[in-house]
């Protein structure tokens, strides 16, 4: 069950990565990379239940979360010079 909800959150991230490259707009495509995060961030919640449990090793926690990380701050970053773009085009 837990595992299935990693699966969920983590390929949810993906998807809105994809939908994001079709958005109609700056705030569309900025709206749906911030629906990237907030699945990052559930992801990685998910992970540390797996960790905490013991379903997951101490080297699988820290390769998938370090993973997990350096994509939450790409995604982060791609948002705030979104955000800035988007209001200098005002």
């Amino acid at each position: 069950m837990l595992s299935r909800q990693v699966l969920k959150s983590g390929t949810s991230i993906g998807a809105n990565i994809r939908e994001s490259k079709n958005a109609q707009s700056i705030s569309d495509f900025i709206s749906k990379l911030e629906i990237a995060l907030k699945e990052s961030d559930e992801t990685e919640y998910w992970l540390e239940i797996l960790h905490e449990t013991g379903y997951i090793s101490d080297d699988e926690f820290d390769s998938v979360v370090t993973d997990n990380k350096e994509l939450t701050a790409m995604l982060v970053s791609i948002v705030k010079a979104s955000k800035k773009k988007r209001e200098t085009e005002k």
